[in-house]
């Protein structure tokens, strides 16, 4: 039982398989946005300082994918049947996504970071870690901070923070209130991305209308197709 729920029990009415509805739809915005940025430079308002363009905006609804991402893993990993294969899952599909991510980013087959999907990789880990050297804390710390010092040098999408924000998500479980704030100060220079956290607060805890592996590895798939469409959508529009 969560403790101090931030809203009543009536008021849960997302299912997993909505909140991962919301996290792909987020992310295709967030990443269209980032791809075609030099079409998207009109200003619709000034807010205080802020000139907020078309951009702008949709980045700002981007933010709300990884938060809602991250808490999904935490989900999954308490409630796989198979610990081993939900890391390889994470795993093949981070190296699969590999060069589409560099083309996005690079338009090159090489680039200085790595996709989200190692993000997500070494903060299941590290779950992992967490839960399997409870008694054995310097073991654990050891094993923590080399996943640590794996995504820093590898340079995992979201770095550091990233990878704390995983592990701040799964301890604060049961705690959604402090595990809001904590969560919203980890990723305090991702604008508004502690948002998130309202529709996470609204999950009931049921899987939904996503079942079966079809369904499963096409939400895995769109990641490193969508991102290899839109490269090839960029270079027939802007031309780079």
């Amino acid at each position: 039982m969560k403790q101090n729920p931030i809203f009543p029990e009536k008021y849960h009415f997302l299912s997993g398989s909505a909140l991962k509805t919301l996290a792909l739809v987020t992310m295709l915005i967030d990443h269209s946005a980032v791809v075609f940025y030099p079409l998207l430079k009109t200003e619709l308002f000034t807010l205080g300082a802020t000139q907020v363009t078309v951009y702008y905006l949709l980045r700002t609804i981007g933010r709300i994918a990884f938060p809602t991402y991250v808490f999904l893993l935490t989900e999954g990993y308490q409630h796989t049947r198979n610990r081993k294969r939900y890391a390889l899952n994470l795993l093949i599909f981070a190296l699969l996504s590999e060069i589409p991510y560099n083309l996005i980013h690079q338009g090159t087959l090489l680039y200085r970071s790595q996709n989200v999907f190692f993000t997500l990789f070494l903060g299941f880990l590290g779950i992992w870690v967490l839960d399997r050297f409870r008694e054995e804390q310097k073991k654990q710390l050891l094993l923590l901070l080399g996943l640590l010092v794996v995504a820093i040098f590898a340079k995992a999408d979201y770095g550091w923070l990233g990878f704390g924000f995983i592990l701040a998500v799964y301890l604060l479980r049961e705690m959604p209130v402090a595990q809001a704030i904590v969560g919203s100060c980890f990723l305090a220079s991702q604008r508004c991305a502690g948002l998130a956290f309202l529709p996470i607060n609204l999950y009931n805890g049921k899987r939904g209308y996503i079942h079966g592996p079809v369904l499963k590895y096409l939400f895995y798939a769109i990641y490193p197709v969508h991102l290899l469409l839109l490269w090839y959508l960029r270079t027939r529009t802007i031309g780079w």
